[in-house]
C-alpha cells in the first residue's frame, strides 16, 4: 500500500449528470464540496436517476459560484442559481423523505422536462447538514449525506476495475468490456493497491483527511449504462453477480464516511489506517 495514490476526483453537481474532475476538492461532512447538491424530481417528488432516465448521463452540470451550468445535447446551456432559503418540498430518495428546495427560475424546470420528456423539477438541498442522516444501521450520531445514494463519498480502485474487467473478458459478454470507472461513478478513485484490496479497509487517510469505510457499494442497473451514449448492456452486473455477490447485493467500491474536514487532491497518497 505504500504506493497508493488518489489518481482522482469526481464530483456531480446535479445526481444523476455527468459530473467533473478537479484536481482538489473540499471535504465536508456530507461528501465532496458540491457533489449532488442538487436533484430532479417527478411529480410524486421521487428523485430521477439515470435508473429510470439513462439519458441523463449525456447531459452535464458545472459548479459555477452561487449555482450550476447545465448543459445537453440538443439543448441551451442554462445557469441556474442556488435558491434562497425558502418553501421546500419533499423529496423521496429510496426509503428516504427529505426537503429539498426548488429552483427559483421556472425555466430550470422547464428545461429538465423538456430534455427528459417528462414532468421533472430541480431541486437542491440547502442545509445537509440536518436535512438527510445516513442510514443509521451503518452510521455514527450525526452522520448526514446530500443526495447521494447513501453515503458521502464512494471509492474504488483501478486494480478491482482491472480484476473486474479481466473476469468479464472471460464471461458471456466479454464484447461488452472492457468498462471504464465512470460506470461507476465514484468520488475517489485509487491506484497502486491490490485487486479488491478496499474489502478489508475500515479506515484510510486520503492525503490529510480520515475517512471511515462504512460498507460495500451495492450495485444497480445504472453500472450497465454507457455513459458516453445512454445506451444499456448486461454488464457488469452480469459478472458481479457471479464474482462479488455480498448478501443480496453485488457488490463494487467502497462507501465512505468522513473523519473531518480538509482537502483531497489527486496524487494525494493513500493509506490504510484500519
Amino acid at each position: 500500500m505504500g504506493n497508493a495514490r488518489l489518481q482522482s476526483i469526481h464530483v456531480h453537481p446535479v445526481k444523476a449528470l455527468r459530473g467533473l474532475a478537479p484536481r482538489e476538492a473540499a471535504v465536508e461532512p456530507w461528501g465532496l464540496a458540491g457533489d449532488r447538491r442538487w436533484a430532479l424530481i417527478d411529480d410524486g417528488g421521487k428523485v430521477v436517476t439515470q435508473r429510470r432516465q439513462p439519458r441523463l448521463a449525456l447531459a452535464a452540470a458545472e459548479l459555477l459560484p452561487g449555482g450550476v451550468r447545465l448543459s445537453a445535447p440538443g439543448m441551451e446551456p442554462l445557469t441556474v442559481p442556488v435558491p434562497h432559503p425558502g418553501k421546500t418540498v419533499v423529496v423521496e430518495i429510496f426509503r428516504d423523505k427529505v426537503e429539498g428546495v426548488p429552483a427559483e427560475d421556472p425555466a430550470a424546470h422547464a428545461w429538465c422536462s423538456a430534455y427528459l420528456g417528462m414532468d421533472v423539477r430541480l431541486v437542491h438541498m440547502d442545509d445537509p447538514a440536518t436535512r438527510r442522516p445516513v442510514d443509521p444501521r451503518y452510521a455514527r450520531p450525526g452522520e448526514t449525506v446530500s443526495f447521494a445514494d447513501g453515503y458521502p463519498l464512494l471509492l474504488t480502485t483501478t486494480a478491482s476495475l482491472d480484476a473486474l474487467n479481466h473476469l468479464l473478458a472471460q464471461g458471456d459478454h466479454a464484447a461488452e468490456g472492457p468498462l471504464p470507472m465512470n460506470r461507476f461513478r465514484p468520488n475517489l478513485v485509487v491506484s497502486g493497491t491490490g485487486p479488491w484490496a478496499e474489502d478489508g479497509w475500515t479506515r484510510v487517510t486520503v492525503g490529510e483527511v480520515a475517512f471511515r469505510v462504512a460498507k460495500p457499494c451495492g450495485r444497480c442497473v445504472v453500472t450497465t449504462t454507457d455513459q458516453g451514449t445512454g445506451g444499456r448492456g448486461r454488464e457488469p452486473l452480469h459478472t458481479l453477480g457471479r464474482h462479488r455477490r455480498l448478501g443480496d447485493k453485488l457488490v463494487f467500491g467502497q462507501n465512505l464516511v468522513p473523519l473531518g474536514p480538509g482537502t483531497v487532491r489527486a496524487g494525494d497518497p493513500v493509506e490504510v489506517v484500519g
